[in-house]
């Protein structure tokens, strides 16, 4: 999709690509923790709950408020919050202050995806390739964070994690060029809002299978790198390497699952990518040598092929509560996956950390699972566009 002027979708892209620079963050501000304050696996991952639990609950309050009312203003609100939270945790010090700073970053977090989820429908006029390159933004924030913090925390210690607060400051101003080209956005899924029925139960069934997504996903990205570090001996590189390869593959894969969405239709894509993820996810556990970054490549494709198509079919299943279904399936499902990082850490502390990697093998398979006979929801955002478009 090239980014011309009269495209307020690249604009909003871009914003997410620095706002998920700080969910990327904080997993990979992890083992700088462990190295500079000697925190214990399950400490560790207490940090990324942290960050996971309050955005997992608020997320879908602010859908619900975004319902409501129109809360454009809260986009670039948020991004500020969302990178001031990380920019702190590295020099508050002491375990609670930290875990509050990255609790704060989660809270910014929360409330930039429903509103951004429902402009860039709006802006996307219900195109799943579309919306595939809205979520790519975010992909490649997640992509740059693991890379950014070794920067930025591995030249300076964690004292110079203020300097991460600047894509916070990037994503504010695109966000505020977005809504302005934008005319604002929403206006289009609340059109298509007030004509569809919604069906609670295939979006709570697609909500499970998207937490089971969630679960291994937070757990990769928390302890991959430690993980990688183990087992191949490269050192630091080597899991910083591992991790980059996790959330730089999602780019690829979300591109890809627009397309081919709009090709074989998107339930036929996501349950494909469950199965591919649990083979995958076996792979990294289980395969010895460097393959293992082959294998944490695809299950990044398998994990991020989905991503976008969730979103809309989450928006399509409940079509008069798009900001609460933006909500939860960007957010209650996607964050409870933290609250599963400290029982992985606890296992880690206790066995080792492929025993407590193990059980990540079985969730995609159930999540696969929970998506047979599901059917295809009506597109009532994309009707919604194309009649705006011609209008």
């Amino acid at each position: 999709m090239p980014l011309h002027r009269d495209r307020p979708i690249a604009l909003l892209s871009l914003s997410h690509a620095c706002v998920d620079v700080y969910q990327g963050a904080v997993a990979a501000l992890v083992p700088f923790f462990v190295a500079e304050r000697a925190y214990a696996y399950a400490a560790a991952s207490g940090v990324v709950l942290a960050a996971s639990l309050l955005s997992s609950v608020v997320q879908p309050l602010f859908g619900v408020l975004t319902d409501r009312w129109p809360m454009p203003w809260l986009l670039p609100v948020s991004a500020v919050t969302g990178g001031t939270g990380v920019a702190l945790c590295g020099v508050v010090g002491s375990y609670g202050p930290t875990l509050a700073a990255v609790a704060v970053s989660g809270i910014g977090v929360a409330a930039y995806h429903p509103e951004a989820a429902r402009a860039a429908r709006a802006a996307a006029g219900g195109s799943n390739t579309a919306m595939g390159w809205f979520a790519l933004g975010g992909n490649l924030g997640f992509a740059t964070a693991p890379v950014l913090v070794a920067a930025v925390v591995g030249t300076g210690g964690l004292h110079a994690s203020p300097l991460l607060v600047v894509p916070a400051l990037a994503g504010a101003a695109l966000c505020a060029a977005g809504l302005r080209r934008s005319g604002g956005g929403g206006g289009l899924t609340r059109e298509a809002m007030a004509n569809g029925e919604d069906d609670w139960p295939s979006f709570l069934r697609l909500s499970g299978a998207i937490v089971c997504r969630s679960i291994v996903f937070v757990g990769l990205s928390a302890f991959i790198s430690l993980y990688v570090r183990q087992r191949s001996g490269g050192g630091e590189a080597a899991g910083t390497a591992a991790l980059f390869v996790l959330y730089l593959g999602g780019a690829v894969g979300t591109v890809a699952g627009g397309r081919l969405a709009d090709r074989y239709g998107r339930l036929a894509v996501v349950r494909r990518s469950y199965g591919l993820t649990a083979l995958a996810v076996a792979g990294v556990v289980l395969v010895p040598g460097p393959v293992v970054y082959l294998f944490v490549a695809l299950t990044s494709a398998g994990l991020y092929v989905p991503f976008s198509l969730h979103v809309t079919l989450g928006q399509d299943f409940l079509p008069r509560r798009v900001g609460t279904a933006s909500g939860v399936t960007l957010g209650l499902t996607v964050s409870v996956g933290g609250l599963a990082a400290p029982a992985l850490g606890a296992l880690a502390d206790v066995t080792s950390l492929r025993t407590a990697l193990l059980p990540l093998i079985a969730l995609p398979a159930l999540g696969r699972l929970l998506l047979c006979g599901l059917r295809e929801p009506p597109t009532g955002a994309r009707s919604a566009g194309r009649r705006a478009m011609s209008a």
